[in-house]
């Protein structure tokens, strides 16, 4: 093997597939990230039995073949390489990789011990890349990170028609996001647990490609489906997680509210991290609205406390909630809108905070509830 490849193509290739590598592998082949040039093009991949990734970049081959080296160490070489075409080859037990007046000597390991990259299930349809890479930040933000109850860890995706729904949520907080999309088949009903790090990390990088991302689902037993997408010169797999008994949480949504709440978001956000400076980790923040618009409070330990007012459109009875402010700040941070709504029905039901149009009414297709924190004062 032996080729000729541009800086910023191969190290943007490696940076991305040696990301989703494990830590700690369970055989050493799977910290490697595979090498494999044909036909003029390279295919950088990755896989680790849970989650494949693979990227195609054009390059001057002068010789076909494949090596496998470590991922990480790959990356940061790449990374840190002048701004110079890189020429890389296969020497027996070794890849000289040299980049100006840069070398590197890199040990390989045996490609014949490294396992097959699974297929790409039948694609699903597809969707604006933009638009789904800031839908599934707006919800994996609500993702739990407890690797213990998995099934929270996941982001679940529902596909009915031309709707694709996205929901997560770690118990104490839900974000939900409802787009439009492109299905093969008109009537397709299709429900899928994906890991929330997966998809928001291959979110983040397909989105920027601009274009369409293909979906792809294969639905085997509970927990044995496969999902990909691919968008560009880029796809990856994930092995879902079993979502069978996924509980009914579009049921926590209130049907109706007492009171409601219209703010600045990029105001709110501030003040909330200011109050938030004094609050211990457990601490909530008190929101206190009335007529006259809002107050944020926070107290810790050794009696430091912290409140400012603000803003805000306020109409019901007057009111006066805890949240975590680190959760109160996700929501709001991913709302995609200068202006928040806030739906309440009393101090201790999940409030609902919404984007606001310019008319001040919610944009529908997002919607972020969070659980208040019982308070004494």
């Amino acid at each position: 093997m032996k080729f000729r490849v541009e800086r910023d193509a191969l190290a943007d290739a490696v940076a991305w597939t040696a990301k989703s590598l494990p830590n700690r592998p369970s055989v050493p082949v799977l910290a490697g990230v595979m090498l494999r040039v044909a036909d003029g093009s390279l295919q950088v991949s990755g896989f680790d039995y849970e989650v494949s990734s693979q990227v195609t970049v054009e390059v001057q081959g002068d010789a076909d073949g494949s090596a496998l080296v470590s991922g990480r160490l790959l990356a940061e070489i790449t990374k840190a390489l002048p701004a110079k075409p890189v020429d890389i080859a296969a020497d027996g037990a070794h890849l000289e990789l040299v980049c100006g007046s840069a070398r590197f000597t890199l040990p390989t390991m045996p490609v014949e011990d490294y396992p097959s990259l699974p297929e790409m299930p039948a694609s699903a349809g597809t969707v604006d890349a933009a638009a789904f890479a800031a839908a599934v930040a707006q919800v994996a933000v609500a993702a739990g990170r407890d690797e213990t109850l998995p099934m929270m860890t996941g982001v679940r995706i529902e596909l009915v028609g031309d709707t694709l729904a996205m929901l997560a949520t770690d118990r104490y907080r839900l974000a939900l996001r409802e787009m439009r999309w492109n299905p093969e088949d008109p009537d397709v009903s299709i429900n899928a647990l994906v890991p929330a790090r997966t998809l928001n990390d291959t979110a983040k990088t397909l989105g920027p490609l601009g274009g369409e991302v293909t979906m792809a689902l294969a639905q085997g037993g509970a927990g044995e489906g496969m999902i990909g997408f691919a968008g560009g010169t880029r796809r990856t797999t994930s092995r879902l997680l079993d979502g069978a008994n996924y509980p009914p949480v579009r049921s926590l949504f209130p049907a109706s509210h007492n009171a409601e709440a219209r703010v600045t978001v990029s105001t709110l956000v501030e003040v909330v991290k200011r109050v938030a400076l004094v609050a211990e980790r457990t601490t909530p923040v008190l929101l206190s609205f009335s007529s006259d618009g809002l107050i944020v409070e926070a107290g810790g330990t050794e009696e430091a406390r912290a409140s400012e007012g603000m803003d805000a459109t306020f109409s019901g009875d007057p009111l006066t909630i805890g949240f975590n402010p680190q959760y109160l700040i996700d929501g709001l941070a991913n709302l995609g809108a200068p202006t928040a709504l806030l739906h309440f029905v009393d101090a201790f039901k999940p409030a609902v905070i919404s984007p606001a149009g310019e008319d001040g009414e919610a944009v529908p297709g997002y919607r972020y509830l969070i659980m208040p924190i019982r308070v004494t004062r």
